[in-house]
């Protein structure tokens, strides 16, 4: 495990009156640059580049909430989730919620559809906005972006995935690299499978980067020879999991197993079987992972790696209210097992 970054927190907010310094301006022409109102005071484009370019190098923000919330609970969490189309965050979000219903809280839900543009644009929101809690399910995030958001707000954070390093941060996460070279080797050992492609991702997101390395582990560990077209590349949606199985349908010697990074790339790669003429399992056998619901509507049902979001969400939020209740001890982490649900596509 890489060695845990600590920061100092820092207490002190860039203020309008440093911009005002920094531009040499009045405080109310920084407050009538940003609020787009002259109050028929005429502002020169020089003067307004000067605020523009101050705020963007002190990093302020203003702060919607702070003459009246200073000080008091908003009773408001913010969870932010990569794809809020995709059932696996179904159940996470309902656990945040029902958690936080029990306490008087509401919970706002962000989606950021995988873009980094879009996880930032969540945090700067939850600097101008003020929450009490913040629980995130980040691919693009680094260690200093989570910490400017936690430096700027004082806010606690909790969050979904292994790759999350911040001394401050509860993290939870699944057993994904492990489940996913057990099942390897399972298609392996058990059902004598010699040629299994691979749908993934971009080595951009680190689920992604740490399931195909437990799965090529799983592979060189079996001592079988993988060409290169068996790593086929999808974006998590159905429909590159659909495009991703025909071209691995298309190969001289496809394979005879495909193993999914998750379940609507796997579905995805089943409908391509079926307009294919062809049966699974018994031409291609197909193992998904997560063991959202619709794994097992689907005909055949999906075998998959089954993972607890359920769990998962309400490790998250026991986590954020236990601190905000008090507790203020370093980052905590929490692993939640993943196991092989066994059903008709293997």
């Amino acid at each position: 495990m890489a060695q845990t970054v600590r920061f100092q927190r820092i207490t002190r907010s860039v203020t309008m009156r440093d911009v005002a310094k920094a531009a040499k301006v009045s405080q109310s022409t920084v407050s009538r640059v940003l609020n787009g109102a002259n109050g028929g005071i005429p502002i020169s484009d020089d003067t307004k580049q000067r605020v523009l370019e101050a705020v963007e190098r002190l990093g302020y923000y203003p702060n919607l909430h702070a003459g009246s919330l200073r000080g008091l609970k908003t009773q408001m969490l913010a969870m932010m989730v990569a794809d809020i189309a995709n059932p696996f965050y179904h159940p996470m979000v309902r656990a945040v919620q029902d958690a936080a219903r029990s306490r008087g809280y509401d919970v706002m839900l962000s989606n950021t559809d995988h873009m980094r543009e879009a996880e930032l644009y969540f945090c700067n929101s939850i600097i101008r906005r003020q929450v009490d809690g913040v629980i995130l399910a980040p691919y693009h995030l680094t260690t200093v972006d989570i910490e400017r958001l936690i430096s700027r707000t004082g806010v606690v954070v909790a969050a979904l995935g292994q790759h999350v390093d911040h001394s401050q941060v509860d993290v939870v996460f699944g057993s994904d690299g492990a489940a996913t070279s057990k099942t390897t080797a399972w298609l392996i050992n058990e059902k004598k499978h010699t040629r299994i492609g691979f749908i993934g991702v971009t080595d951009r997101f680190a689920a992604g980067l740490r399931r195909r390395c437990a799965f090529q582990a799983a592979i060189a560990e079996a001592k079988l020879d993988m060409p290169p077209d068996y790593f086929q590349e999808g974006d998590w949606s159905f429909d590159s999991g659909l495009a991703a199985m025909t071209t691995l349908l298309n190969l001289p010697s496809p394979p005879t197993a495909v193993f999914a990074l998750n379940d609507l790339m796997a579905i995805g790669a089943m409908e391509a079987v079926r307009q294919r003429g062809l049966r699974i399992p018994e031409d291609i056998a197909i193992v998904g992972f997560d063991d959202i619901p619709a794994s097992s509507w689907v005909f055949p049902k999906l075998t998959t790696v089954a993972q607890s979001p359920d769990e998962m969400g309400r490790v998250m939020a026991a986590a954020v209210f236990e601190r905000l209740d008090g507790f203020d001890g370093a980052g905590r982490r929490y692993e939640v097992p993943c196991r092989l649900v066994e059903r008709h596509t293997t």
